[in-house]
């Protein structure tokens, strides 16, 4: 069953969002039935919050929190932004058919104590193919390496029986190439389409980026595919950087193996003395627990 778990920053619960859900007793029986299924977030008003759908995850177990019997947690795999927050509401329509049934004025009411609810899949299909359509657009192909030959496009489109279109979100959800085009697009505009080390921003004929979005904490090994987990470089660079023959400080600053990496490459670097450079929205700098984990690969090197 695909559900909707509503969060926010200063919850009192142990979220971690991109790998788990802190809830209390009286959402067991909703979470026990999303296992194995995709929930949609939601970040309510509180903390600045704009009522929105924010991400999509997979509820792949869940298990009793050990130090506290009244509570449990939902552990979350494949974790993906939105391009954008999804409005729990547009032109009036609630976003969620449970919602829809209610008076307007009853749905505040309804909402207390419902922190995690049933989604239905047709609101999941509407909910996810919104957050993900800037990154679909067949438009916007080129721009974000999504290969159309690789890509099932119908998924995102009206006219495909509901059924279908569930399993194929599904499975696009799972696709590599769909989550790396999605986060190419969010990296790539954090900075503003300029490799972080060498400062240089190049654009093709087509229009597209030579810059390439690098995981700090890899994939293979767990890494999420969020803003905060990359890093916009160069083609070169990203080769030095997953390679562990660069890696970073907490300060931004580049660490470089230079015994290993050869001087003319070196040159590429700039002053290594001074922080690299880093987006606007200092939200979307890389997070300091995913350059800890590079840089223990970095001295290992």
């Amino acid at each position: 069953m695909k559900a909707v778990f509503d969060t926010k920053p200063s919850s009192v619960y142990d979220d971690e969002i991109t790998e788990r859900y802190h809830f209390p007793r009286r959402y067991a029986a909703i979470v026990a039935a999303s296992a194995g299924d995709w929930v949609v977030l939601r970040r309510p008003r509180a903390d600045g919050g704009n009522l929105a759908y924010f991400a999509v995850a997979r509820v792949i177990a869940v298990e009793p929190d050990l130090g506290n019997a009244a509570l449990s947690y939902a552990r979350l795999a494949e974790f993906l932004p939105f391009d954008v927050p999804v409005p729990w509401t547009t032109n009036g329509r609630y976003a969620e058919s449970a919602l829809r049934q209610l008076p307007r004025a009853q749905v505040g009411v309804f909402l207390r104590g419902r922190s995690v609810r049933p989604l239905d899949d047709e609101d999941f299909v509407a909910i996810v193919s919104a957050g993900l359509r800037d990154t679909t657009d067949p438009a916007n192909a080129r721009r974000y390496g999504l290969d159309p030959a690789n890509f099932d496009i119908a998924a995102f489109q009206a006219n495909v029986p509901l059924g279908e279109r569930v399993w194929r979100i599904e499975a696009a959800l799972t696709n590599r190439i769909v989550r790396d085009a999605s986060f190419r697009r969010t990296v790539c505009r954090a900075y503003e389409d300029r490799c972080a080390v060498s400062r240089l921003k190049i654009i093709n004929g087509g229009g597209r980026s030579e810059v390439q979005a690098a995981h700090i904490w890899s994939v293979a090994d767990g890494g999420p595919d969020v803003v905060q987990n990359g890093i916009a470089l160069s083609a070169t660079i990203h080769w030095l950087f997953d390679r562990h023959l660069i890696s970073l400080t907490d300060d931004y600053r580049l660490l470089v193996a230079h015994n290993r990496v050869p001087s003319e490459l070196q040159s590429l670097f700039g002053e290594q003395s001074k922080a690299i450079h880093l987006p606007t929205d200092r939200g979307t700098w890389p997070h300091p627990s995913f350059l800890a984990r590079h840089r223990e690969k970095f001295s290992g090197a």
